[in-house]
């Protein structure tokens, strides 16, 4: 992979804090520049309701990135980044999402490394997620960091999973994954989940799995999979296929846990609007809920590989 430019929004978080561990690695490693975003939100100009304006608006901003400027040179007294070159941006805003996406088109962004909160339930629905809304509109990768009480180093990357649709936007994740497996010489855990469930009528029979009633979908799924695995070019690239029922969104999450996964890269589709209100993405639900960071790539925009 090429990767000129990667973007680090902060909000000064702990969990933040944990993903600039992963922007400054990633820099290092591919001798990339970092920015360093702040996102100042006032929601302060309405020009039909001047009563709805801040006192001195305009010394409470300069205030602001005073103070964001000193805590971005604070936090990076906590790492080693000899040799990186960093620049700290503070811009304005309606909201943390819209500032992002208007530095990623400024400046020619090949990466974005954020922390998300992982925030579920009526406070999700409440407050919703920007690195969600990144992860869905942003026309670049994203890797997004989940807060962790004892985080994994991203230089320790052994087990990488991808999660195989067999669309062409699960190829694309794949072929992403097969670039960063040989990076960190790790091994590739391709699952694929059947969410087809055996209706209730045929619990009879006594089977209610669907690999009962199709015994053959388990040994033509690994067949597709290896197919997969030669058109992206990752033949070489150890891996080990899973074949598993249930449901994408939980037992992505699940297998994770269990075996042991340091890295998931998976492929969105960019789904927005209605479409998005009533589908969702299976992608935003592993970034909130997956125990390891997320590398996800897009159906859209800049790619950093040839496919």
């Amino acid at each position: 992979m090429k990767i000129n430019n990667i973007l680090f929004p902060t909000d000064f978080s702990r969990c933040a804090n944990q993903a600039l561990s992963h922007a400054l690695y990633l820099a290092k490693h591919y001798r990339a520049k970092l920015y360093m975003l702040h996102a100042l939100i006032l929601h302060e100009s309405d020009p039909f309701y001047p009563t709805y304006h801040f006192p001195n608006s305009e010394e409470l901003n300069d205030r602001l990135q005073s103070l964001s400027k000193t805590q971005m040179e604070k936090d990076l007294q906590n790492f080693s980044f000899d040799d990186l070159s960093i620049e700290k941006i503070q811009r304005n805003g309606v909201s943390v999402a819209s500032v992002i996406f208007e530095v990623i088109d400024d400046l020619s962004i090949d990466l974005v490394v954020m922390g998300t909160h992982g925030r579920r339930g009526l406070g999700h629905l409440l407050l919703g997620s920007a690195a969600e809304e990144v992860v869905r509109s942003a026309p670049c990768p994203v890797l997004t960091v989940r807060e962790k009480k004892s985080p994994t180093p991203l230089e320790r990357i052994d087990r990488i999973m991808v999660p195989i649709d067999f669309s062409t936007h699960s190829q694309t994740a794949l072929a992403y994954a097969g670039k960063i497996a040989r990076v960190y010489n790790a091994q590739l855990q391709l699952v694929h989940v059947v969410e087809d469930r055996v209706h209730p009528s045929f619990y009879l029979t006594g089977k209610q799995s669907i690999f009962e009633f199709m015994p053959e979908i388990k040994s033509r799924s690994e067949q597709q999979i290896e197919k997969m695995c030669r058109q992206a070019n990752c033949s070489d690239v150890p891996s080990d296929i899973f074949i598993i029922e249930g449901m994408a969104s939980r037992d992505l999450i699940k297998f994770a846990e269990e075996n042991q996964t340091d890295l998931i890269v998976i492929s969105t589709h960019g789904l927005s609007g209605i479409e998005h209100f009533f589908l969702g993405s299976i992608a935003e639900k592993v970034v909130r809920r997956s125990p390891c960071p997320v590398f996800t790539v897009k159906s859209f925009g800049k790619s950093l590989i040839e496919l």
